[in-house]
């Protein structure tokens, strides 16, 4: 389930000091971008924070939390989201601070995706005629 309009506009005030966060509705659920890359996702009105290696500590209040899952082929697919503990929508600056390494964690994500997996290929000549 997407989010509501009105917990999509909340977190939008309170992610604001971040920079331009938007929200595009993605596999039934929402995405939660911040200048085009996605930090987190809202699925029923819960949001989720991305994470990674190097924020795992920052996160680790959530981990007691299951994280964001589908199924496919009837086995349960983790990904790499975990929910946001309840407390923090009273705590607004900690939420920022979960926020701000959940959007580190996306850019080093984004990084990964963008480099090329193989070298790239010098292009091939051809040997000209001489007449």
């Amino acid at each position: 389930m997407v989010a509501s309009p009105a917990f999509a506009e909340f977190l939008r005030e309170q992610l604001a000091s971040l920079g331009g966060i938007t929200m595009r509705r993605m596999f039934g659920k929402t995405g939660v971008f911040c200048d085009g890359v996605m930090l987190g996702m809202v699925t029923d009105n819960t949001f989720y924070v991305r994470v990674d290696d190097q924020n795992r500590e920052t996160f680790k209040e959530a981990a007691a939390s299951p994280p964001l899952n589908y199924a496919k082929q009837g086995a349960t697919i983790d990904l790499a989201f975990w929910r946001v503990p309840e407390r923090l929508f009273d705590e607004p600056d900690e939420l920022v601070v979960w926020a701000q390494a959940a959007l580190a964690a996306a850019h080093r994500v984004a990084a990964k995706r963008a480099r090329p997996s193989t070298p790239a290929r010098k292009p091939r000549t051809r040997p000209t005629k001489t007449p």
